[in-house]
């Protein structure tokens, strides 16, 4: 039997990685004509690109799996904040 990998998780997570991609998906959403259905696909790539390559590097299973957590948080974050807006606004 194979041991899975140990992910750690730190304060670089919460408070750059996932803002990071947020901020970058929604620049390139601007800068690009990119279709919103491909979103959460762009917003998944940053997230595995920043997670590979800078807060995992040496560990591809760590960087794949909070790639795509980095990736998944960003989006969930923005959809449930314009969600929210537009209930308040709507009362």
């Amino acid at each position: 039997m194979t041991e899975f990998p140990e992910i750690s998780t730190n304060i670089w997570d919460v408070f750059l990685a996932v803002p990071l991609v947020l901020i970058s998906t929604q620049l390139l959403k601007k800068a690009l004509p990119i279709p919103s259905a491909f979103i959460p696909t762009m917003a998944t790539l940053i997230g595995l690109f920043i997670s590979v390559f800078i807060s995992h590097r040496g560990d591809l299973a760590a960087g794949l799996f909070m790639g795509v957590l980095y990736g998944a948080a960003a989006v969930s974050f923005y959809v449930s904040s314009k969600l929210s807006i537009r209930a308040y606004r709507a009362r």
